[in-house]
């Protein structure tokens, strides 16, 4: 999902959102600007007991990929 140009907490909601219509072993791939969310998306994943596979950043792009 696409969340570039948002700010918190739209990326944090879009993501737990997408946690929770994920069956297991899903892989949710999130992108974003937003520097808070880039750390916030991953604790709350994993206080969802979600793995975090990959945080990643590309210039002023991040990518968060999270396996329910």
């Amino acid at each position: 999902m696409d969340c570039k140009g948002q700010t918190c907490p739209v990326p944090l909601v879009e993501a737990r959102k997408a946690i929770r219509k994920a069956k297991p072993g899903d892989v949710i791939v999130i992108t974003g600007t937003h520097p808070a969310s880039k750390k916030e998306i991953p604790m709350a994943a994993e206080a969802a007991q979600v793995e975090v596979l990959e945080v990643k950043q590309d210039g002023e792009v991040w990518t968060i990929k999270l396996r329910r």
